[in-house]
């Protein structure tokens, strides 16, 4: 394995986590976000986290600003969007937060820290021929599809792949590669009804109308909701969510649901720019 320094390192196998490849056996849509850690001129008053404020100008995805105090004149301001291509305007990012911390009445005093990223929400693919493109080369987290389809978020996976690899007895190259694969096969067979409603919620509906899934979906129970960003809903979970009225069109839900493979929705969307790109 070479570094970017030109160092050269020898091992018995490598594992590549170096975040998400571009596939064109996996149709995504993103969780872009920019968050900075202020200092304020003044006591901001909070005395507990702002999870999800999404009373904001909406735009091509849903939108939403997170806050988290962590003295009191010092918190984290985040500005996410969950859109359909990845956001390349950190400054717009930047501006959204000075615009937010104003409305609050906060003066911002210092930015101590920033953080920024792009997390992949899968729509739909084909597990088979995604892992053919690593050609027997391990693979770890983002790379490897072991992420939470819906969050982006990776860390559960991490530790409990961790745990499988520190228990494999032959740590070799093509070892690792059987039990990793293993591993996000039965991660992807279990996620299947997490792609339906990311679909429902990227193609069903407009953009600008995606906070309405998401408020109907925080009014549901604490223990659901629980369960759902972990990754292990029950059936009945599964029904609670989907019974109701619908917050998007039904028949562009239905729509939406039928297209669980790369090629179906590709070609259900094919006017739709958005989803032709992988």
């Amino acid at each position: 394995m070479t570094l970017e320094d030109g160092t050269q390192l020898t091992a018995n196998a490598v594992i590549d986590g170096r975040g998400p490849a571009p596939s064109p056996h996996l149709c995504l849509g993103y969780q872009a976000f920019l968050g900075q850690e202020i200092r304020l001129a003044a006591p901001h008053g909070l005395e507990e986290p702002i999870l999800m404020d999404a009373s904001l100008a909406q735009g091509d995805g849903y939108r939403f600003v997170y806050v988290l105090p962590f003295t009191p004149d010092t918190l984290l301001i985040e500005d996410t969007h969950y859109v359909d291509q990845p956001l390349d305007d950190d400054a717009q990012l930047r501006d959204n937060i000075r615009a937010y911390a104003k409305a609050k009445k906060w003066q911002i005093d210092e930015v101590l820290r920033e953080e920024h990223g792009v997390l992949p929400i899968t729509l739909a693919g084909d597990f088979d021929a995604f892992w053919s493109e690593a050609d027997g080369q391990p693979r770890s987290g983002l790379r490897a599809g072991l992420f939470h389809p819906t969050t982006g978020y990776s860390l559960p996976h991490a530790v409990r792949l961790a745990q499988r690899i520190a228990a494999l007895d032959n740590l070799s190259a093509a070892s690792l590669f059987t039990a990793i694969r293993d591993e996000a096969k039965q991660e992807w067979r279990q996620q299947g009804y997490f792609r339906l409603l990311n679909r429902m919620l990227f193609l069903a509906g407009s953009p600008s109308q995606r906070w309405q899934v998401m408020q109907r979906f925080y009014g549901l129970s604490e223990s659901l909701i629980e369960s759902f960003y972990a990754g292990r809903l029950s059936a009945v979970d599964k029904a609670r969510i989907l019974v109701g009225k619908p917050p998007v069109p039904l028949g562009e839900a239905i729509r939406a649901a039928h297209c669980s493979t790369p090629s179906r929705l590709r070609s259900s969307y094919r006017r739709d720019s958005t989803f032709s790109r992988n």
